[in-house]
């Protein structure tokens, strides 16, 4: 299955903060339910970087006052397109240790936020389907 097919869910766990947003802004959007990731982005649109909750946790034991969005965020995006597979994009969030990954179209504009839970569950649940039809084939059912 293609990231594209999870369009619904990738797209509503989108937060996007603008590179010159205040810590405070950042904190606001990242408080929402659901989002452990905000895309920062540049005037243009395009992905600059990722900003998470642990980045900001991280700043506030620091007690670094002049931090702005962007010396926190992480300028060394991972991320997938709608084009990649969903088994691939799991794979590279559990190789890398992320919860949340950013899903960028063309020019590196964000899309959405894959969740590795979502992606779990859409995995489980394709092989679940996979199982039942092996199993409907070994009993001769619907054939």
């Amino acid at each position: 299955m293609r990231i594209e097919k999870l369009y619904p869910m990738t797209s509503a766990r989108l937060f996007l903060i603008d590179v010159t947003a205040t810590l405070q802004t950042a904190a606001l959007t990242l408080s929402n339910p659901g989002s452990g990731l905000a895309v920062v982005r540049h005037e243009n649109g395009k992905a600059a970087g990722v900003l998470s909750k642990s980045d900001l946790i991280r700043h506030l034991t620091d007690r670094e006052q002049t931090a702005t969005v962007e010396t926190l965020m992480s300028r060394n995006v991972i991320s997938c397109s709608p084009a990649d597979e969903l088994q691939v994009a799991w794979q590279t969030m559990l190789e890398n240790r992320l919860q949340n990954m950013p899903v960028l179209g063309p020019d590196a504009k964000p899309l959405g936020v894959l969740d590795i839970r979502d992606a779990l569950k859409v995995l489980f649940e394709q092989e679940q389907l996979q199982e039942n039809m092996l199993a409907n084939y070994i009993a001769g059912i619907g054939y």
